[in-house]
């Protein structure tokens, strides 16, 4: 069974506690085990410097893009500047722990073959027909049938840039 995404998001987020029924024992640390306030200070302080220079990079790359408007929007952010790459280097530290808890990776081409050759092998299948009518999952595999039709058309219009046609000019 799959899990809702945000489902994994808050498990991956959520800090681990151990059992509540298991004797707590005191573990004693020592000065080498635990990491002191300054290399923790250190390291955000790192983690901050490369936030600035990714978020301002991108900042540059944004302004080269979109030109005059990519500047009004670089310096609009102001005083936020700081804070809103913080916040963006916290938001791509979460997403890798997410990525790793939950052993996230790529399909392969073997997976994708498989998955493709088991949909047309059901297509050509009136069984596989038949059962949809019977079962009633007809009009379920209708309607997700029209949904990627207007998705597919919205996707047309945007790359056309127009409702109707091509503007050729």
């Amino acid at each position: 069974m799959v899990r809702p995404f945000s489902a994994r998001v808050a498990q991956a987020v959520r800090p681990r506690r151990a059992p509540q029924s298991a004797p707590r024992f005191r573990q004693q640390r020592y000065a080498s085990s635990a990491p002191s306030t300054e290399e923790m200070q250190k390291k955000a302080q790192e983690t901050l410097a490369a936030a600035q220079k990714g978020l301002g990079q991108a900042l540059e790359s944004g302004k080269k893009v979109l030109g005059p408007l990519g500047e009004r929007a670089g310096s609009m952010l102001g005083s936020y500047r700081e804070p809103v790459m913080y916040n963006f280097a916290v938001f791509r530290e979460v997403l890798k722990h997410i990525y790793v808890a939950e052993r996230l990776q790529f399909p392969g081409i073997a997976q994708f073959q498989s998955v493709y050759s088991q949909l047309f092998a059901q297509a050509r299948s009136m069984e596989f027909w038949r059962g949809l009518v019977r079962s009633g999952d007809l009009t379920k595999v209708g309607i997700y049938a029209l949904e990627a039709y207007g998705i597919f058309k919205i996707g047309e219009i945007i790359g056309r840039r127009s409702l109707i046609g091509y503007n050729v000019q």
